[in-house]
């Protein structure tokens, strides 16, 4: 695992000058059937996209806190990240997106009987959004929606 002593001087400095916003908990929804039962989606900040899909805006100052849309039949392979932090290694997502979308993961899961099948939907952000006041706003709360309007008894979030 990382740690601050592994960073540049500069994004040690940044990460640790950072003025972190603290967000209200409230308690999480309770799972109202099993689990085998229960169909999701997942949620990443790894900026995937499909080829076909506009990347996501690395000039953006403060952050692009736009959102695509990842059809559920999607071949996880097909996706790419355009990630804006400079401190973000992609190597492993760009070998194999699963690390960061493990979708492929979750349809062995329904397989198998322990999850049910995964949402027709799924969502990516980008990461490393320095100024999320619209992403609060705007996208987050838009993106739930269309969660709740699917059905989505769980949702997987993939921080990256």
């Amino acid at each position: 695992m990382t740690s601050f002593a592994d960073l540049s001087p500069k994004d040690r400095t940044f990460m640790e000058q950072y003025p972190y916003r603290r967000s209200r908990w409230s308690e999480m929804a309770e799972l109202r059937k099993p689990l085998g039962l229960a169909r999701g989606a997942l949620v990443t900040t790894a900026a995937l996209h499909l080829p076909d899909q506009p990347p996501f805006d690395e000039t953006v100052r403060g952050g692009d806190w736009s959102y695509r849309e990842i059809p559920g039949d999607v071949e996880v392979a097909r996706l790419r990240t355009s990630h804006r932090s400079k401190s973000f290694d992609r190597s492993g997502i760009e070998k194999d997106p699963n690390v960061a979308f493990p979708l492929d993961r979750l349809r062995e899961l329904s397989v198998q009987g322990v999850l049910g099948v995964p949402l027709d939907r799924h969502f990516s952000f980008m990461g490393s959004i320095t100024a999320p006041g619209s992403l609060i706003k705007e996208t987050a709360p838009e993106v739930a929606r269309k969660l709740r309007e699917d059905g989505a008894d769980w949702v997987l979030l993939s921080p990256v």
